[in-house]
């Protein structure tokens, strides 16, 4: 049995993304093949793409899908074909079917769409671990997030408020601003018109959390922004530059600087993740968490969706459909 995926060919940009014909994987004891409809795209499949194919990661990029259950592992009791699934996977999602180990398999909730269920997997794994798993973030703490309008700051708003946490975000225009502020965030700055720690300074605001996509490039703003313990948790490691940052500034808050890659993180801790999304976000989900979706594409337009994703110009997710 075949299908369509989309591979990476070599290092490059979007145009590297190439159709091929390949073998449905089998399930092994463990795992779920799912029949995808919908799978996200994220910035991780730009820089996956950028880089290029090795020799531990698929080179069929898509970490998060949404479809239903084909067919499952001997050890998997609990999933029958034709159940309503979203997931996180490694690697594999762009494409007809994908792998996905049993514990990182979630149900789709009823007021939610397969569509709408596939911007779920890569941020709220990702939201979760890094606020209340890294961060170790408190009840009542507040939290900074840049990229309020992107897939994870989307996501992050809207749990954060839910959980009784005030929020504020960065982005690049007002109309983002505005957008993020409807979601709930209790302030919003244009990181390209307003020096966002001067401001917060001034009402007298800081943030126990900062939630830091940018690749370092708000380092000093986070720091003046930073209430004392608070942490600083990077999502992106940039062009791989050494961060910059003041030791004094650091020592007079006694602030704490760390980040965290989802795709490497050790399946022990991913299912750890899992079950605390089954009891504590999945509720929420169509009441006081609903996806935001900017654009769908055809499978065979990924590349389309990579340079959309790479303009920064969208609020909400982007989605490849998928035809089986």
């Amino acid at each position: 049995m075949h299908q369509e995926a989309i591979v990476i060919s070599r290092a490059g940009g979007p145009e590297v993304l190439v159709s091929e014909n390949r073998p449905v994987p089998a399930p092994g004891p463990d795992d779920v093949l799912i029949q995808v409809s919908w799978a996200g795209v994220n910035r991780h499949d730009c820089g996956q793409r950028s880089r290029g194919p090795n020799d531990h990661e698929s080179d069929v990029p898509g970490l998060e899908v949404a479809g239903r259950v084909h067919a499952v592992g001997a050890n998997v009791r609990d999933l029958a074909p034709g159940t309503p699934v979203c997931a996180l996977v490694d690697g594999g999602g762009y494409a007809q079917y994908a792998l996905a180990h049993r514990a990182l398999v979630l149900p789709v909730p009823d007021s939610l769409t397969l569509e709408q269920a596939a911007c779920l997997p890569e941020a709220a794994f990702t939201v979760w671990y890094n606020f209340f798993s890294v961060a170790a973030m408190q009840p009542g703490e507040t939290a900074l997030i840049h990229g309020g309008t992107s897939g994870i700051g989307v996501f992050t708003i809207q749990l954060l408020r839910a959980l009784g946490h005030p929020v504020y975000a960065t982005s690049g225009s007002d109309e983002k601003s505005a957008f993020a502020q409807s979601l709930g965030a209790s302030r919003v700055f244009n990181y390209r018109t307003e020096a966002f720690a001067e401001i917060m300074a001034r009402e007298g605001l800081a943030a126990d959390v900062v939630l830091d996509m940018s690749g370092g490039r708000h380092t000093e703003q986070n720091l003046a922004a930073l209430a004392y313990g608070g942490r600083i948790v990077h999502l992106s490691g940039g062009s791989g530059a050494p961060l910059q940052a003041s030791l004094r500034a650091i020592m007079q808050k006694e602030a704490r600087i760390t980040g965290s890659m989802m795709r490497p993180l050790p399946l022990d801790r991913k299912m750890r993740v899992a079950e605390a999304l089954r009891t504590r976000v999945w509720p929420l989900l169509g009441k006081e968490i609903r996806p935001v979706i900017q654009r769908t594409y055809p499978l065979s337009q990924a590349a389309q969706a990579h340079r959309d994703m790479e303009t920064g110009d969208h609020i909400g997710k982007l989605l490849l459909e998928v035809r089986a």
